[in-house]
């Protein structure tokens, strides 16, 4: 049985992310097309890709995404700019991390955080609060 056949037969909280839209930012290409495999997987609605801030800085100029899921290191720069702005636009975002928690500054280590590597399932869990509001923007 799939992971996905698991999820929907167990109930789980797949449900709540389908149809929403969501912007991925993720410099690695590779990563960015498992998750928006894992993504499709959820049955979520838009998938806006962005490799950098300033592709993800263009993508919310033009969309207003449900939920965003934020690698943290772009290369040699920072997503930050991109958490500000979401956090201003009052989007639900997560970052994503190989380095989990420790891998925030100070001024961002009450977000909500899923360590890489990570499975459709565990985004799943960490995309659903944030959807149900149950997160501080």
């Amino acid at each position: 049985m799939s992971e996905r056949d698991s999820m929907q037969r167990s109930g789980d909280k797949a449900s709540v992310l389908a149809g929403r839209s969501v912007l991925v930012v993720e410099d690695e290409t590779i990563i960015s097309l498992e998750i928006e495999q894992m993504l499709q997987d959820l049955d979520c609605g838009a998938i806006w890709h962005a490799a950098n801030v300033m592709q993800a800085l263009a993508v919310l100029a033009q969309h207003r995404p449900d939920v965003a899921l934020l690698d943290v290191n772009l290369g040699r720069e920072k997503v930050f700019p991109v958490a500000d702005m979401l956090r201003e636009r009052s989007i639900p975002f997560i970052f994503s991390t190989g380095y989990g928690r420790d891998g925030l500054p100070l001024e961002w280590a009450g977000r909500p955080v899923i360590q890489k590597p990570y499975l459709t399932r565990e985004l799943a869990m960490a995309l659903t609060p944030l959807i149900e509001g149950e997160k501080n923007i």
